[in-house]
């Protein structure tokens, strides 16, 4: 009884100590950093946005605090009550600056739960030779074991074997549909305006739905609280800059990036009058601002605005963009409470223009959302963080529809928009279970509306129209789905452990293209009354170990992928201004498996990482050979990345990456005919066939001239793309051959050869 009476004691006697981990210099919050009351064998990690929570007795207290590249600092707290405190660290200039993969993994990849995730900072992006020497996000991911890319410089990737549409990209909460400029040579996303990079492979969090395959979760830079700063730089083909600062200091504050290409401006010296009229560039700008109303509620607004445009003379433009805004507010409802509000908003356009001869005609297509997002964390337990919410999601496409100028021998075709309305909720748990044992299980319900108006379609097997219903603004058809969410890790020892995982997903918008690189073109598609959710299982077992006192990270992980209904295409597929497309459609299976080694050294002089994926991507149709299973177009048995970077001095530090892959699966001919005396090809096996094997080595080298501590700082990057000018094929292709027209001879086209950059970067 008197044991009891002294736990409830106790009990009564434990307050809360929460608040925020701030950057000292600009005031950003900072995600994941590490908040320890050593005595009290209590510590929890910030999050999104900055905030901790932790329960403690009431008493005197030593609160250390640390993230990685910051010194860590140690404070005396006195808690006679629950009290609100910001903590603000400082760079540690003294030690040799570090990159590593994951910030924030050093040691939690050892003692979190959480399966198949990466993190990433700008500083760490910037570190690795790239094509055109831009730094960029998507083409760094693309390096790490699981996650592959499509064709050559595309940004367009695949992660454990399935297709580019299942990949959630968000951007400040907001869906990016496609993240590539200049058709996937650059990624939409400008490193200037990065604060913070995840990605999920497996053992998906259930705050996270609507993509089968990872989500890529990133933050943009809130903005410097304390002082104005401009940051940029210039490069052969493109050149950037970001403005910072306080609005009211420590109040408020804004950030704004912009950059574009300009390869436009060297067809204005061109002799021919065609070449100086057309267009080839991009740009793309982000924005956010934030108000702090009091200790409690902060209010967040972001935007990003892209657009590509490309075209030839009066003759033909190809225009597209994404537009994203977000505006979110925090509120700690109390201490142990704290709730994010957002309402979003997305946009993708594309526009096409043809005018030659007697052909005067565009193609346009949009996809839009609205989205109001609800989620609360509860720190009411120290060995308990829990996560709740809800969303609501409305989709709206307007497919390619056909617009044609008066007197043109083409006609004009509207094809039906199509909407549908998402909504979800979701509860989730880390719970450390003991010293060694820990947990992430979490449920998300999810339900799907197919809407009118519009005019839908019955198909028979071979695709042909059965029936037809018009709807009104009504309900069309219905789905709801449970996904069931469990990760787990038991630690061995204080260096190594081993995790499991599984997690039920499923995906209401779907994207129909026949190539690995996502073109602006590509149709998407929502659920519909022909067009079931994709749905995908995935279980994943890992060993991971930190040694060296962690400065080397060792981690494998197997995992497999089942998933249902997935789509591909019948033979002649017409996919543009076509209102019964969902005719063209074939649905099966899917399934991938695969194994995944990682070893990164994080300290010291030389560091980076080693990356080696075995895998497996399948599908199988009824429809399509014969039913037995084949390659899917992404499927890559082997896939090697090294990464390293080496400080030569204070002043210069040497880069180089090298990548090597089997070639993705394609689908050649295998025979020819005569017909009307032009020779066919016939094809027989899907995806039968290999393109060539992929490999590459990329250097840069950084020149640092002034530290970056002081006032104005500047620093040179040299780099060359494919250092030893290897010419691997981006399409392989057929013709007869000159000599002997009864043989048919593959010829290939490589897009680049050795392509060197330099840029100059500067910050003040």
């Amino acid at each position: 009884m008197s044991s009891c009476y002294w736990n409830i004691a106790v009990a009564q006697n434990r307050v809360t100590l929460s608040g925020f981990v701030k950057d000292a210099r600009s005031g950003e919050t900072m995600i994941g950093a590490l908040v320890n009351v050593p005595e009290a064998r209590v510590s929890a990690s910030t999050n999104s946005y900055g905030f901790f929570s932790v329960q403690l007795p009431a008493g005197t207290h030593q609160v250390e605090v640390s993230f990685v590249g910051y010194e860590k600092t140690s404070t005396t707290v006195e808690l006679s009550a629950s009290v609100q405190r910001t903590f603000e660290l400082s760079r540690n200039d003294k030690e040799i600056e570090e990159i590593v993969v994951s910030a924030s993994s050093r040691p939690n990849q050892v003692r979190s739960p959480q399966m198949g995730a990466v993190k990433f900072t700008p500083e760490e992006i910037k570190k690795v030779p790239v094509i055109f020497g831009e730094p960029d996000v998507l083409k760094t991911l693309q390096l790490l074991p699981g996650v592959s890319t499509g064709n050559e410089g595309s940004s367009n990737f695949y992660v454990r074997g399935g297709g580019g549409d299942q990949n959630l990209i968000l951007l400040d909460e907001a869906t990016v549909y496609n993240a590539s400029h200049l058709l996937g040579f650059f990624s939409t996303f400008n490193s200037d305006a990065i604060k913070d990079v995840n990605l999920f492979k497996g053992g998906i969090p259930a705050q996270y739905g609507g993509r089968i395959s990872s989500v890529l979760d990133i933050n943009m830079l809130d903005g410097n609280q304390k002082e104005f700063g401009v940051e940029g730089g210039l490069g052969l083909i493109a050149s950037r800059i970001k403005i910072d600062g306080p609005i009211v200091k420590d109040k408020s504050s804004f950030m704004i990036s912009g950059r574009r290409t300009y390869a436009d401006m060297f067809l204005k010296l061109s002799n021919d009058e065609n070449a100086r009229k057309s267009k080839l560039y991009f740009y793309d700008l982000n924005a956010k601002m934030n108000y702090k109303i009091n200790d409690k509620n902060t209010i967040y607004l972001s935007g990003y605005f892209g657009k590509d445009n490309l075209g030839y003379s009066d003759l033909f433009s190809f225009d597209w963009g994404n537009a994203t805004a977000t505006l979110r507010w925090n509120s700690i409802l109390n201490e142990k409470l704290f709730s994010n509000t957002s309402l979003i908003y997305s946009d993708f356009t594309y526009n096409v223009r043809v005018n030659s001869n007697e052909n005067d005609f565009g193609i346009a297509s949009q996809i839009k959302n609205w989205n109001l997002k609800q989620d609360f964390t509860y720190y009411g337990l120290n060995n308990h963080s829990i996560r709740f919410g809800l969303n609501v999601l409305n989709q709206r496409i307007s497919p390619a529809s056909l617009d044609a100028a008066p007197g043109t021998s083409i006609n004009s075709i509207a094809v039906d928009t199509r909407q549908g309305l998402e909504a979800a909720v979701y509860a989730s748990d880390e719970w450390k279970v003991s010293d060694r044992f820990s947990m992430i299980y979490g449920l998300r319900l999810t339900n799907f509306a197919v809407l009118g108006p519009g005019t839908f379609y019955d198909f028979d097997r071979d695709g042909e129209v059965t029936n037809e219903t018009q709807y009104g603004n009504e309900l069309v058809k219905n789905y709801l789905n449970l996904e069931p969410r469990l990760s787990m890790n038991y630690l061995l020892n204080n260096n190594s452990s081993v995790k499991a995982s599984y997690n039920r997903i499923v995906q209401h918008l779907h994207q129909l293209t026949n190539t690995t690189s996502s073109l602006p073109t590509d149709q998407f598609v929502v659920s519909s009354a022909n067009i079931k959710p994709q749905i995908a299982d995935q279980v994943s077992l890992g060993y991971f170990r930190n040694f060296a006192n962690s400065a080397y990270e060792f981690s494998t992980e197997i995992y497999y992928k089942d998933m249902q209904n997935q789509i591909d295409f019948r033979n002649g597929a017409d996919l543009q201004a076509n209102n019964q497309l969902e005719g063209e459609l074939l649905f099966g299976v899917g399934r991938s498996y695969g194994v995944e080694w990682l070893l990164r050294k994080t300290r010291g002089r030389l560091n980076g990482w080693i990356s080696y994926t075995l895998a497996k991507s399948e599908r199988r149709f009824d429809q399509i050979n014969d039913g037995d299973w084949f390659n899917a177009r992404q499927d890559r048995t082997h896939d090697v990345s090294v990464v390293a970077m080496y400080e030569l001095s204070k002043r210069w530090t040497a880069g180089a990456t090298f990548v090597y892959n089997t070639g993705n699966a394609i689908t050649f001919p295998s025979g020819k005919y005569q017909l009307d005396g032009s020779t066919m090809f016939y094809y027989t096996e899907r995806n039968g066939y290999r393109m060539p094997d992929y490999h590459r080595l990329d250097l840069s080298l950084v020149y640092e001239p002034t530290p970056e501590k002081r006032r104005f700082s500047s620093s040179w990057a040299f780099g060359v793309y494919n250092a030893y000018n290897r010419k691997n094929a981006y399409i392989i292709d057929f013709r007869e051959s000159e000599v002997n027209p009864n043989v048919t001879e593959a010829y290939r086209i490589a897009l680049f050869g050795a392509i060197p950059s330099v840029t100059w970067n500067f910050k003040f």
